[in-house]
């Protein structure tokens, strides 16, 4: 799933992660987008906010992808991984090299299932599950 319009707001950049990935966690936490979007919200997709649920009911499957909302719009996947490498600022080795690697189309999305991977290598590792799917969808 790509990217999808939703209703305008003036709410900040919102970036939805698994908080018990050892990757997820730092690559939101080391992302600098804050110069070029503002304040930015980040959301752990174990936590019961109701937002985590209510993007997996519009048909985002967070053990495929985080997400990032912003300017209205939700994109998933590689494309949330595009975007944040896009907009994120190069002002540290990490969000240069980030950005360098991530912020084409193509390399984003040829890059997303090793990112994947890495994901479900260090969940596996820590003894951790994949997310809980509360539409009742088992993987």
């Amino acid at each position: 799933m790509t990217s999808r319009t939703t209703q305008p707001t003036q709410t900040p950049a919102l970036v939805i992660y698994d908080g018990d990935c050892f990757f997820c966690q730092n690559y939101a936490a080391l992302v600098r987008l804050k110069a070029s979007v503002g304040t930015v919200e980040l959301l752990d997709a174990r936590s019961n906010d109701p937002r985590v649920a209510a993007y997996w009911q519009q048909g985002y499957d967070l053990n495929e992808g985080m997400l990032f909302v912003y300017g209205g719009r939700v994109f998933h996947g590689h494309e949330a991984t595009r975007m944040l490498a896009t907009l994120s600022s190069s002002d540290t080795l990490f969000s240069a090299l980030n950005r360098l690697a991530l912020s084409s189309p193509i390399a984003a999305r040829l890059s997303y299932p090793l990112l994947k991977l890495g994901r479900l290598a260090s969940l596996t590792l820590r003894g951790k599950r994949l997310l809980n799917d509360p539409r009742g969808k088992r993987r």
